[in-house]
């Protein structure tokens, strides 16, 4: 049998569909059998359907990349915008697959008119349905601004995400760089922020997607008596409060089933921030990270986290809050790198939000920080404290160090002076600092025992009333 003889019982007309079809990548996406088309099919570039995800109804669209490699034209653009708006209608989750070299050239202004309507119907949709979107290929030019304008970016390894390629950076910049390297994986889920989740694998993206639209779809109710045996989350913390430790095995006890659905990992991760579900009822978590930069807040995990605050208000998603700050990080670089601007943002976001929020600080809570970190005065629902925490301007010790220096350095033994340390430190965190003193000025509710953690915060979210923020999800 030679190259060019096929098998009699073989029809030379079947072949295998090319992985980058909107049918086989919608397929791949949603629950077997259960997409259902928007629209006739044609040549725009782009397919619309309905399906289902989990047995729950989504919208879900995709460019087409075996067709001028995704291009988008006007009449492709409005399959995407019918499809939003028809997520809005129904209230459900709204997910895109992109793989687009951008607008249509040959289009002209129509197609740029087109994308434009695209954006501003994601806009009209912010904070009304969920926006995912999942980077498959590259998306450049105009193609990059829509996965930006949703609420949640997951990127493939073979993702590409710029506004202008590598030969035109070179052209105006001089700057010799690859597509990988100007908006690949590492490039936007490590240095710009862009991406939420970056995975090895197509079929990865779209297992998270699929989880992360679970979250939204099926939020479910707090179930109390699904908390469990008592358990001290205090344990995971290290003997010495002054040793940095690693937050995320906290919070994977804090959960259901250790699962958290961490966004922006590699981005800012002095401040963690994801999804899971905390006695049955999806919740987001913020938290600090002594494991990176001591858990100072800083410029960007500041905005990190206002836009997670942002988002999970927007959309009814209950926020627990996990406070181990010593403060924000200073610096020349912070304060020319707009940590006040940015700052200002987190406490805008938790001063507006809606939902309801639990704080509990584990073991301090310093500073301008404390304030930022959905305290009372920002509105919090309860805010808890663990027996050891402490609430204050600043250490005791550092406090002590600067009210006192006089006093400390007229003592020239150096025994009498470390007693008299000792002293002032403690006169210090009976007025000033210490867990007692914030709960008898009604910025800590209440001292809770560690092992009650997760069923005192669940009932904490149980009793609060419902509540959903009425603004859009800006991309901060």
């Amino acid at each position: 049998m030679t190259a060019q003889t096929v098998p009699a019982h073989v029809d030379a007309r079947v072949v295998e569909p090319d992985f980058r079809a909107p049918s086989v990548r919608l397929g791949r996406l949603l629950d077997e059998d259960s997409a259902q088309p928007l629209h006739e099919a044609d040549d725009s570039g782009v397919s619309a359907v309905s399906g289902l995800i989990d047995g729950r109804p989504v919208i879900a669209y995709c460019t087409d990349a075996t067709k001028m490699g995704g291009a988008l034209g006007w009449p492709g653009a409005m399959h995407i915008v019918r499809a939003i708006e028809t997520a809005v209608e129904q209230l459900v989750p709204v997910i895109g697959l992109w793989h687009s070299g951008g607008a249509k050239l040959a289009d002209g202004v129509e197609s740029m008119d087109g994308v434009g309507r695209m954006f501003a119907a994601m806009t009209r949709a912010s904070g009304v349905v969920p926006q995912i979107s999942v980077v498959l290929g590259p998306a450049a030019g105009a193609a990059a601004y829509g996965p930006a304008l949703t609420d949640i970016v997951v990127m493939s390894n073979d993702a590409r995400i710029f506004v202008t390629g590598p030969d035109v950076v070179k052209t105006v910049t001089g700057e010799v760089i690859d597509m990988e390297g100007l908006g690949g994986p590492v490039a936007h889920g490590r240095k710009s922020g862009v991406a939420h989740i970056v995975v090895d694998t197509e079929e990865e993206a779209y297992r998270r997607t699929r989880r992360l639209t679970g979250f939204f779809s099926r939020p479910g109710e707090i179930e109390v008596a699904s908390a469990g045996e008592p358990d001290d989350l205090s344990a995971l913390l290290p003997e010495s409060p002054r040793r940095a430790y690693d937050v995320h095995p906290v919070i994977n006890r804090l959960l259901d089933d250790a699962v958290f659905e961490e966004l922006q990992a590699g981005w800012a991760p002095n401040v963690v921030v994801g999804l899971g579900r905390l006695c049955e009822r999806t919740v987001g978590i913020i938290a600090n990270n002594p494991l990176r930069k001591g858990g100072c807040l800083d410029s960007l995990s500041a905005e990190k986290a206002a836009r997670f605050v942002r988002m999970c208000d927007s959309l009814g998603v209950p926020l627990v809050v996990l406070v181990d700050v010593p403060g924000y990080l200073p610096g020349v670089g912070q304060e020319w790198g707009g940590v006040v601007r940015r700052g200002a943002k987190l406490l805008h976001a938790f001063a507006e939000s809606s939902v309801p929020r639990i704080t509990l600080i584990t073991r301090k809570s310093y500073g301008g920080a404390y304030i930022a970190m959905n305290s009372r005065s920002l509105g919090a629902t309860a805010v808890f404290a663990w027996p050891d925490a402490e609430v204050a301007v600043m250490g005791v010790e550092a406090a002590v160090g600067i009210l006192h220096r006089k006093k400390l350095a007229a003592v020239a033994d150096e025994t009498e002076r470390a007693e008299l340390r000792e002293k002032l430190i403690e006169e210090h965190r009976r007025i000033a600092g210490g867990v007692d003193r914030a709960m008898s000025l009604g910025v800590v509710d209440e001292v809770i025992s560690p092992d009650e953690t997760r069923v005192r915060i669940a009932k904490a979210l149980a009793n609060a009333p419902a509540g959903r923020g009425r603004h859009t999800n800006i991309p901060l």
